[in-house]
């Protein structure tokens, strides 16, 4: 049994040919939008999301059938300091499939994914010294780090620093313990 599995991805202004292609689509088309506003983590936050259909635009990505522009304006708290920012969101959901409120969702949601995994690399890890930059080396120890990240919080580890502390403590039995190797 084949189960069908979608997509949504964030397209920022470093994907800059995809960027361009989606910023230049007609935005006329876009009749049904979704505003919403949060006050977290210092900063007000207000997004707008507008999501035309594709199909009949011609996207050149695989079975994309919608394309949302996601419109950021934060203040931050502390300083007032503004700023606004522009993202897409592409995706093969439907409009019956993703409203553009599940599509902001989706787009918030991502943001969980890079804070409890790749801003954690670099951090505890120091990955972005690391010495190993040909082949295949640089996936297979991202690969690797993220096993380890996943296997300190499958045990309830909230802070991976403290966990990587702690299993260095004694390294030829906590982390084997850690992968019930022992």
């Amino acid at each position: 049994m084949h189960k069908r599995v979608h997509y949504a991805f964030t397209v920022k202004r470093n994907q800059k040919n995809l960027h361009h292609q989606l910023a230049t689509l007609p935005r006329a088309k876009a009749s049904v939008k979704f505003s919403d506003r949060t006050d977290t983590h210092g900063r007000l936050e207000t997004r707008v999301v507008q999501a035309p259909a594709v199909s009949d635009l011609g996207v050149d990505f695989p079975h994309a059938t919608q394309v949302a522009k996601i419109i950021r304006h934060r203040t931050q708290r502390k300083n007032g300091k503004r700023s606004r920012e522009t993202v897409y969101a592409i995706t093969d959901l439907t409009s019956r499939q993703a409203s553009p409120e599940h599509i902001a969702k989706i787009a918030r949601s991502q943001w969980t994914i890079q804070n409890r995994l790749h801003f954690v690399r670099p951090t505890a890890f120091a990955e972005d010294a690391s010495k190993v930059r040909t082949g295949h080396g640089p996936d297979n120890m991202a690969a690797l780090r993220s096993f380890a990240v996943n296997q300190l919080r499958a045990t309830g580890r909230t802070n991976i620093a403290a966990g990587l502390r702690a299993m260095s403590y004694e390294p030829f039995r906590r982390p084997l313990d850690l992968l019930c190797l022992t």
